[in-house]
């Protein structure tokens, strides 16, 4: 039994071994994905990070979803020799949960992003989000365009364009009739949170199980749901700042599919483009990397590698 315990020691290594050989030759890194926090401005974020390379990448989530959603890209960004960090956001991380909506507006969370990257001595990195936080990074993107190497965002195009398509356009304003329903202090917070999240788990249907409990992790905590809304009442209000044209070489992931978000603001994004711009259009909805992961992954990756400085 001694010698085949043994044996069984020395495949294992043998096995060991030939995959670091194979990752190696492949250029790919063995990556965990560690849970941390780090501190930004008054806040400390709960932070999932990958990878120690020389390249900072910041990752965004939108609503109703966490830092949780970037697992692949976390994972992919990291093997490709990227650091990569994906903070729960404002409202999200409870060391970052504010009261009251005037402390999320977009150029206000925007500095908590430059903040992170200044604690990991990174004065340029690349930025990558979805739905709300992809609004947020066009925010990053307009306002300090110094900053930023590179623009990915998923689903939701350029925010002049978007808001400017739920004023002019009675499709696209239906589309967002929702969030109208969330700027509704507490019926909100009722409604979502009715028989154990209910209406959040029919949102929930492209996620596997295991993120599912970590959404719900999150939004049973005390205040969590109603930061997380706060987005919505304090951020693209009548009084919200414009962003303005982008310089920044920006990569917009769409999928026409998308329940929430039409082609008007897409169509209207390019004139608003000063720099490098590409559309990505894929034949899905508004969860991308749930029902499209492969082709986000490619794709983010191959925007970040064609603009390194």
């Amino acid at each position: 039994m001694l010698n085949g315990w043994k044996g069984m020691r020395v495949v294992a290594a043998a096995f060991a071994l030939a995959l670091a050989a194979s990752a190696a030759q492949t250029g790919e890194r063995e990556v965990t994905i560690e849970q941390t926090q780090m501190p930004a401005g008054e806040y400390i974020y709960d932070v999932r990070r990958a990878g120690d390379g020389g390249d900072l990448v910041i990752l965004l989530h939108g609503f109703p979803e966490t830092s949780h959603m970037w697992l692949p890209l976390l994972q992919h960004l990291g093997e490709a020799g990227y650091t990569a960090i994906a903070p729960d956001l404002r409202g999200y991380s409870p060391g970052a949960r504010p009261e009251g909506a005037e402390h999320y507006t977009y150029p206000d969370m925007a500095l908590d992003l430059l903040a992170l990257a200044d604690s990991l001595g990174k004065e340029r990195f690349h930025l990558v989000g979805h739905d709300h936080g992809a609004a947020l990074g066009w925010y990053v993107a307009g306002l300090h365009p110094e900053r930023l190497k590179s623009w990915t965002a998923l689903s939701v195009p350029h925010v002049d364009a978007f808001v400017d398509a739920i004023a002019s356009n009675a499709e696209q304003r239906e589309r967002s009739g929702y969030m109208n329903f969330f700027r509704q202090v507490g019926t909100a917070e009722a409604g979502l949170s009715a028989n154990d999240f209910e209406s959040l788990r029919n949102v929930w249907s492209q996620s596997p199980p295991e993120q599912v409990a970590e959404y719900l992790r999150v939004f049973r905590q005390p205040g969590a749901l109603t930061g997380a809304l706060n987005w919505y009442r304090g951020g693209l209000g009548e009084d919200r700042q414009p962003v303005g044209e982008i310089s920044v070489p920006t990569l917009l992931i769409w999928g026409n599919q998308d329940q929430a978000i039409g082609r008007p603001g897409v169509t209207a994004t390019p004139p608003l483009m000063a720099g490098p711009y590409r559309l990505a259009e894929l034949d899905a909805g508004h969860w991308l990397i749930q029902e499209a992961q492969e082709t986000v992954l490619s794709e983010t990756l191959a925007h970040l590698r064609q603009y390194p400085d």
